[in-house]
């Protein structure tokens, strides 16, 4: 985090890039960091954290060892993204923005992946996985969770 800061010192609205670096580092902003980073921006704490939450893409919390996203932009939806979801959720017994109780998958939406010709799409691990199905996801969830 340190280097970031520094890296970013004298560029006015560093703040994205900074918060880019730490969660790529850590896996998500703890709130440790928070009071460092608006210190070093001359912002107040409360600035940093609301471009936290306001940011889907930004984590407060710990992910999962792996993650999914599972696209929720109008084309997705309009081709079972809604169903997908649910059946995500209760296949890994967490809601969208959790992690499932063994730690082993965080469940995200996301908001356009740009596969909207190849839809409902999601990504496992930055992966892109397209024109997914309940049984696909099973699938897909069966491999990735036996290393």
């Amino acid at each position: 985090m340190q280097r970031s800061l520094l890296q970013h010192a004298d560029e006015p609205g560093a703040l994205l890039p900074i918060l880019h670096d730490v969660q790529d580092a850590l896996g998500y902003i703890p709130a440790h960091t928070v009071p460092v980073i608006a210190e070093a921006q001359n912002l107040s704490r409360a600035e940093v954290h609301g471009v936290v939450t306001y940011y889907h893409h930004f984590r407060a919390e710990p992910a999962g060892r792996h993650v999914i996203q599972i696209c929720r932009a109008e084309a997705c939806q309009s081709m079972g993204a809604d169903a997908l979801l649910a059946h995500a959720e209760l296949r890994l017994g967490c809601s969208a923005h959790g992690t499932s109780k063994d730690g082993a998958f965080t469940l995200e939406p996301a908001f356009c992946l740009g596969l909207c010709a190849s839809s409902p799409a999601m990504t496992l691990d930055d992966q892109p996985h397209a024109r997914m199905t309940p049984r696909a996801f099973d699938a897909l969830i069966a491999q990735d969770n036996n290393p």
